[in-house]
């Protein structure tokens, strides 16, 4: 049972976990031993999550999101697979945090009339500046 929040549990059921043997360097250790975690979280068809909440966690997963509506994360930092598996079930607790957080509504606003006022004010200044560049024409015929 994975305890995401409060009123949040993922049962054991939806999350597989496979081990492996970790990549890069490492000696003996990452030759001989199964440390790297898989862990795979069947998001579409949890009963614990809202379809809102679905279409965020797809979003946010990114790449991690399969075909099938699976959710892959990977954890080979540590030496120890309980270290891992730890990481790798907290990562997933946080992308699932993530994702129940709704985004707000942008309301939308005009601008002020000072500040438009600011911005013609500033263009003015800004061309006068630039006309100030231009040749200089002889007055002395």
């Amino acid at each position: 049972m994975l305890r995401v929040t409060e009123h949040i549990q993922i049962a054991d059921w939806e999350l597989v976990e496979t081990f492996s043997r970790s990549q890069g360097p490492g000696g003996q250790n990452v030759n001989k031993v199964e440390t790297a975690v898989e862990l795979r979280f069947e998001a579409e068809r949890s009963p614990h999550l809202t379809s809102a909440v679905k279409a965020r966690l797809k979003r946010l997963a990114g790449r991690r999101w399969t075909l099938d509506g699976a959710i892959v994360i990977r954890a080979e930092e540590t030496r120890s697979q309980a270290r891992n598996r730890e990481m790798a079930r907290e990562r997933l607790a946080e992308l699932i945090r993530a994702a129940l957080v709704a985004p707000k509504r942008r309301i939308a606003t005009r601008p002020t009339l000072a500040s438009q006022r600011r911005r013609v004010a500033a263009k003015q200044a800004r061309g006068s500046v630039k006309a100030t560049r231009s040749k200089v024409e002889d007055t002395d015929e």
